[in-house]
């Protein structure tokens, strides 16, 4: 196991569990950190999940974390354990319908774009309570929290501000709906993990630093 995996793991504690981007990466490398005992592994296209969930060992929690289309829900839902990136109602239908199909109801994490920028998908703080009241009717859909990315900058402010706002805006969905749900806060990568502990996250998506070469 690498040490920054180790040294990312025992900051976090008892806080957030890692999730080990994969994407790009090899079936050896995987492993590598699956014989380390790493479980939770994130991918963001649904072909490549569905080709590595079958080529791997059956008990990694693949987590979805990439903009999902309608077309590829049928086809990655028998294998996913979380999708962290629902941004759309459509999405929300789609899942709902599909799920039920394999009698499943899906953990399912609502997507929102705090940052405001163009090139990253999500909801604004605005539709928060419309679309969180609608993702809770669907009985197939669990929805466990909220996902957001910090601003592509290393204005260390700029993150810390966001990273607060997403830890209010999941304060406030909690109080409204109850600890059944939205006890998870999906953010921090690479780059920004640390501030997001700071910041109440209860799952961190880390991927670049753990492969490269150090």
């Amino acid at each position: 196991m690498k040490q920054i995996y180790t040294e990312i793991k025992n900051t976090c504690g008892n806080q957030a569990k890692i999730v080990v981007v994969s994407k790009k990466r090899s079936l050896e490398e995987i492993m590598n950190y699956y014989n380390a005992g790493v479980r939770d592994f994130g991918e963001n296209r649904a072909d490549d999940l569905i080709q590595k969930a079958e080529a791997l060992p059956k008990d990694i929690n693949w987590h979805f974390i990439g903009h999902l289309q309608r077309n590829k829900v049928a086809k990655v839902l028998p294998y996913v354990s979380l999708i962290h990136s629902v941004e759309s109602k459509d999405l929300l239908k789609v899942l709902n319908k599909e799920a039920q199909k394999l009698n499943r109801t899906i953990d399912v994490l609502i997507q929102f774009n705090l940052a405001e920028e163009n090139t990253k998908t999500g909801l604004s703080e605005q539709e928060a309570f419309d679309f969180a009241g609608e993702a809770l009717s669907y009985s197939h859909l669990n929805v466990k929290g909220i996902m957001t990315m910090g601003p592509h900058t290393e204005d260390e402010q700029a993150i810390e501000e966001v990273f607060r706002q997403a830890h209010e805006l999941q304060m406030k969905l909690k109080e409204m709906h109850g600890t059944d749900h939205f006890n998870e806060l999906s953010m921090g990568m690479s780059s920004d993990w640390k501030i997001a502990l700071r910041h109440g996250s209860t799952m961190l998506r880390i991927g670049t630093i753990l492969f490269e070469e150090r």
